[in-house]
């Protein structure tokens, strides 16, 4: 026990002393959050930027309005130009694009001979707001000529919303599902990263002795599943420590972020104040959703997720690094490991795939719970399904508890065959891997 213990404290103070690790442990989260706010900062800039600018030359004087009240910044009114100047300096200066609506004998006319003029091709995010104020227009006008009041026809076609309540009478938000899928998906993710990359490093520590011939010094006072043993808990307890300081620079990163670029509630309630206008009724029912939906994340089982999101997290793991470690100990080079890989992660891949295809539609359906009980996919499919909380009709106790038995035994079962391979294959030099020799191994 006392050399385990030294191969776990070795291993861990190799990793967290390391230059790199220290590095990307403080640089990881700081280069994603630059990265993020330089896309949103490129996507605020290419909407102002000069060459998005859009010329609408409207010979009809019937869209004016329509136009004028459009919030969009890169809509300019050039009523004073005819089409050739306004087609030459659109050229000239770069626009984007001209819109040119021609004078005619009623709007339908207008409207139908309608062009936007552009060097290629609108995507369909930047015509589309050009196409709903010419709709806009036409409606009202076809409204007019039936003898149909705007008011009127607001009136028949307000929208409709079906309430959801529980069998307690308590109301369901719509959504909640998707964003507790998401959640649970995100950790799913954290956890098939956390595998890939840390599974990763034992293997390449495992290869790295083992060419070195140091380990052949190293297992003369050692036992090879001890060694094996060590270095995987080494290793994790390490990712856990850049784990958890990735989550604590990542959250006030976040909230720097949030506030410098002014995505705070208060900016939030703004902007959709100005939306809605002098409707007090939908920026009331507008808040009270928010607020609902606020609550409801607040009240997700953040105790529980927290709790069995460290089980699973380590389970998950064990299971995974076990077999990592034995592919490291199974070859020479990591060039050959090539051919070992694909049977590891291709579980993960398709536990996060059918994670998402099961969760969100069936969070406690015969597939999502069978998967999520499976000990390959049960780490991450069960963590998706978590946010859903625990208990009747929910995620089953004894779902959970089968669930993290099954994941133990296996985790058990593998530790046993890796720890057959290690030992002959960690002493095994100028040999090509194969599944023959590794079953002879097994055998032995």
């Amino acid at each position: 026990m006392n050399k385990l213990r030294l191969i776990i404290k070795r291993e861990y103070l190799a990793r967290i002393r390391n230059r790199s690790f220290i590095v990307m442990t403080f640089m990881s989260p700081m280069l994603f959050i630059v990265m993020l706010a330089l896309i949103l900062w490129l996507i605020q800039f290419n909407a102002t930027s000069s060459d998005t600018k859009v010329w609408v030359l409207d010979e009809s004087a019937q869209f004016e309005e329509v136009f004028s009240a459009q919030t969009l910044s890169n809509i300019e009114l050039i009523n004073q130009l005819t089409l050739d100047e306004a087609l030459a300096e659109v050229a000239e200066k770069e626009v984007m694009g001209l819109l040119y609506i021609p004078k005619a004998n009623s709007v339908e006319q207008s409207a139908e001979g309608a062009v936007m003029y552009s060097k290629s091709s609108f995507s369909i995010q930047m015509i589309t707001p050009f196409e709903l104020a010419i709709k806009s227009k036409l409606e009202e006008e076809r409204l007019k000529n039936l003898g149909i009041d705007q008011g009127q026809f607001e009136e028949v076609t307000r929208s409709y919303s079906l309430k959801n309540q529980n069998y307690q009478g308590e109301l369901n938000l719509k959504g909640i599902n998707e964003i507790k899928a998401f959640m649970g998906g995100a950790f799913g993710y954290l956890l098939m990263m956390f595998i890939i990359i840390y599974g990763g490093l034992v293997m390449r520590s495992v290869i790295e002795e083992k060419s070195s011939r140091i380990i052949e010094v190293i297992v003369s006072s050692v036992k090879p599943i001890e060694l094996m043993i060590g270095k995987i808990v080494g290793t994790t307890l390490a990712g856990l420590t850049q784990f958890m300081i990735w989550i604590g620079i990542a959250f006030v990163l976040f909230v720097l972020l949030f506030i410098g670029l002014g995505l705070g509630l208060d900016g939030l309630f703004e902007r959709e104040q100005l939306t809605l206008g002098n409707d007090n009724e939908a920026f009331l029912q507008f808040s009270q959703q928010l607020e609902g939906y606020i609550q409801a994340v607040l009240q997700f089982p953040w105790e529980s997720m927290a709790f069995f999101f460290m089980l699973f997290f380590i389970l998950g793991y064990l299971i995974y690094s076990s077999l990592y470690a034995a592919i490291g100990a199974a070859v020479d080079q990591e060039t050959d490991t090539q051919q070992f890989m694909f049977p590891i992660v291709l579980p993960l891949i398709f536990a996060m795939y059918i994670g998402f295809i099961s969760v969100f539609d069936a969070p406690h359906g015969d597939i999502a719970v069978f998967f999520s009980i499976f000990p390959f996919t049960a780490p991450i499919v069960m963590l998706m399904r978590l946010p859903f909380g625990i208990g009747a009709n929910l995620v089953e106790v004894w779902q959970l508890i089968l669930s993290l038995i099954l994941s133990f035994t296996t985790f058990l079962g593998i530790l046993w065959l890796s720890a057959k391979i290690y030992s002959v294959g960690i002493l095994m030099h100028g040999q090509k891997p194969s599944l023959k020799k590794i079953v002879r191994w097994i055998k032995s």
